[in-house]
């Protein structure tokens, strides 16, 4: 069992690097593991693919992640590119059905390639029921899914996201406290945009399975170090506090969505995550003294 965490980065972080390139580099860069994007239409692998041959698929990665000294952190699954048309909580029963198979074959592939953890999100509301039902579905799909994972011996999180029915952390508190087991791939970055403070956001430590971590600041979901307003070093503080012990993930993306094609990923990946380590040392440190 990890005493503390250790950092991981976002394979999706380079999307104009192949799959390879983009591992050699995470694993140069000195980082403990990747956290690994399963996005149909938008990731290097992709469910429609993988999972037609997950056997030969793991094995690569397998290698790949041999080779550059990486551990799976996570695997994040999302089944379309857009948040409603394949959502959890679709309200057409054979849509979460086919979600349903495609989620078990991941919890496959995932114990393929040594992952202990996957995240997914959480869901939507559906204009053409009350919001009510759009939630009460989320919730018992995903109880079902907790269930599946835990018997395959991973842990499941949900990210709580723009675009969701979890955009805030009173939302996502709720969320977690309805869903029994459910944990948390906690992202501050989706809260401060819209204007949380950090003291707001933390209150979700204690559910964090996994964590997102990017600069940000009001009106973006990603911006650079320098322009940063998320404390992280109250961060770092908070880990310690609540004996977090998953992965940090850096998760700079390069999409053309809120803005997030406007930062140079490489130079603010390394800047933000040598800030953390150091700070979370620090932090450490402190207590010590105590």
């Amino acid at each position: 069992m990890k005493l503390e965490p250790e950092f991981a980065c976002a394979d999706f972080s380079f999307p104009l690097l192949s799959h390879e390139n983009s591992l050699k580099l995470i694993g140069m860069l000195g980082f403990d593991g990747v956290d690994i994007g399963f996005f149909q239409d938008r990731s290097h692998i992709q469910p429609d693919t993988v999972l037609k041959d997950p056997g030969k698929y793991a094995t690569r990665l397998i290698r790949q992640l041999e080779e550059n000294n990486l551990s799976a952190a996570d695997l994040f699954l999302q089944t379309a590119a857009d948040f409603s048309s394949t959502a959890i909580n679709h309200p057409d029963r054979n849509v979460r059905g086919e979600n349903r198979d495609i989620y078990l074959r991941t919890i496959e592939f995932g114990k393929m390639i040594g992952t202990g953890h996957i995240t997914i999100l959480p869901g939507v509301l559906y204009e053409q029921e009350s919001a009510e039902s759009s939630y009460q579905r989320a919730c018992e799909e995903l109880s079902w899914r907790i269930e599946k994972a835990a018997d395959a011996g991973i842990i499941l999180s949900v990210e709580g996201h723009i675009g969701s029915f979890c955009e805030t952390p009173e939302a996502l508190d709720k969320f977690v406290l309805d869903v029994k087991d459910l944990t948390l791939t906690l992202d501050y970055t989706h809260f401060t945009k819209i204007g949380y403070k950090d003291e707001a956001i933390e209150t979700l430590m204690p559910y964090a399975s996994h964590f997102h971590a990017r600069g940000a600041c009001l009106n973006r979901a990603q911006t650079s170090f320098s322009n940063n307003t998320i404390d992280y070093a109250r961060v770092a503080a908070e880990m310690i506090r609540t004996k977090y012990t998953g992965y940090i993930g850096i998760e700079y993306v390069w999409i053309n969505w809120e803005h997030m094609n406007e930062v140079d990923n490489l130079s603010e990946i390394i800047q933000l995550r040598n800030f953390i380590k150091e700070q979370y040392a620090e932090k450490k440190k402190q207590i010590r003294r105590i």
